[in-house]
């Protein structure tokens, strides 16, 4: 009896040292929100704008190239069956490195507009369009607004088309691509604006968003929009506080000031800028091509090579309803949660044991009545960062609040996606591929000049 006896004090011990260093690491990640890059707000003033006459320009510039306002056949050369059809293999120019920082100004080959393009992929969105659509086309920074149709089966290119976006009907789906960054790639080549700025379906803009990412692009070469999230039910809220709370305690705050390295970098694929001709020549989009997490791929890929990545806290000028329920929010962002095929294996685990000890077994001990003082000290951070996650939400409840008691279960859900992830979206499922170099993918082979 007193060898197990010694067995169990030795297992605490270990438990309670493994704590105390999560609860440092999480402390010390916590504490760069103090010295925060400041929220997004709009330039102080414009100095060029849109405007109709811009607008329709550019939509002169669009029929000449043989695109469309509204519909019809994408046949720019950029996209021709050819250039498709190679890069679908995997051709194309590989990144470049860092981008040029002294130029200032885009344009087709042979001119092209300044101001922002904004491209929104969509497939099967015309129940969640119409918000976004309206409000940059009401912007009048934005010369373009391409949305790509990705084979939708409802009414999303009718719709589109009804609020006066340029739509790109998507051609179809190359193996070795995930559909989000097969028509971003596709929207990218059809874009005349030097500033390209792509948002997803289901994102609300402010007025001033555009001019923001577009002025935040003299520091950085891709920013990422970090949104307030509209969560209205009173489970759906706690469950996305506490699964956005995971995300903090593994990588920090929004608008770090200094950037992490480049396997740590974080964004948002819900919004984000750079400018186009840098990403033409970095190909972007056909290097995370096979990643379901997308965004964060991208970043890190880009900074690998020495871009300036900037994700910025954007709450008071763009809002996104992701999710209508509790269960969506488990099932669709639980999924992703991990960032699996983005991260390291060695890294999931420390992740992982981080949530586990600095979050979830604090609740399980209070619950059980017998917390320890770390455990207190660590409830006590938690609810500290309760309050400073009020403000990422449009409406801000009790949800958020009693957030902190879910974070067992979001440690659950984080463990099942981790060992179980899923590659399913949008009725496609695509391959699991495996992570390399710290999350960064290959570039395509080299097939010659597109």
């Amino acid at each position: 009896m007193t060898g197990k006896g010694e067995t169990v004090t030795t297992g605490r011990r270990v438990l309670g040292a493994a704590q105390a260093a999560a609860a440092l690491v999480v402390l010390a990640r916590l504490a760069r929100g103090r010295r925060r890059l400041p929220p997004l707000s709009p330039p102080a003033a414009r100095t060029e704008t849109a405007g109709p006459d811009r607008r329709e320009a550019a939509a002169s510039e669009s029929a000449a190239r043989g695109g469309t306002q509204g519909g019809g056949t994408l046949s720019s050369e950029a996209l021709s069956s050819e250039a498709l059809s190679s890069e679908a293999q995997g051709g194309g120019t590989p990144g470049s490195g860092a981008p040029d920082r002294g130029a200032r100004s885009g344009g087709m080959p042979g001119g092209g507009g300044r101001g922002i393009s904004v491209v929104i992929p969509a497939r099967n969105e015309e129940h969640r369009l119409g918000p976004c659509l309206r409000a940059v086309l009401a912007d009048p920074a934005v010369i373009e607004v391409i949305v790509v149709d990705d084979e939708s089966s409802d009414g999303t290119a009718r719709l589109a088309a009804a609020l006066g976006a340029r739509v790109v009907p998507g051609r179809p789906l190359p193996d070795g691509w995930v559909g989000k960054q097969w028509a971003l790639h596709q929207g990218l080549r059809e874009a005349r604006g030097e500033i390209v700025m792509t948002l997803d379906a289901d994102t609300r803009p402010r007025p001033g968003l555009c001019a923001a990412l577009a002025a935040a692009l003299d520091d950085h070469d891709l920013v990422s929009a970090g949104p307030r999230f509209v969560c209205d039910g009173l489970a759906e809220q706690a469950l996305h506080a506490s699964f956005l709370a995971t995300l903090v305690y593994r990588f920090g705050p929004i608008g770090p000031p200094v950037p992490p390295p480049p396997h740590r970098v974080m964004a948002n694929g819900q919004c984000l800028a750079f400018r186009r001709a840098a990403m033409l020549r970095a190909d972007g989009f056909a290097r995370v091509r096979r990643h379901m997490t997308d965004d964060v791929a991208l970043a890190r890929a880009l900074a690998a090579d020495g871009w300036r990545v900037g994700f910025l806290d954007a709450r008071d000028l763009l809002e996104v309803d992701m999710h209508e329920s509790a269960a969506e929010v488990w099932r669709e962002w639980g999924r992703s949660l991990p960032l699996g095929d983005v991260t390291r294996p060695a890294w999931q685990a420390a992740d992982l044991a981080v949530v586990w000890l600095a979050a979830a077994l604090p609740v399980l001990r209070l619950a059980a009545g017998r917390p320890t003082r770390l455990d207190l000290g660590l409830l006590a951070v938690r609810l500290l960062l309760t309050t400073a996650l009020r403000p990422a939400y449009a409406r801000p409840g009790a949800g958020v609040a009693l957030s902190l008691l879910l974070d067992p279960a979001t440690a659950v859900r984080l463990t099942q996606a981790t060992l179980r992830p899923v590659r399913t979206w949008r009725d496609r499922a695509y391959p699991v591929m495996p992570v390399r170099d710290g999350g960064r993918p290959a570039p395509p082979a080299r097939s010659g000049d597109r």
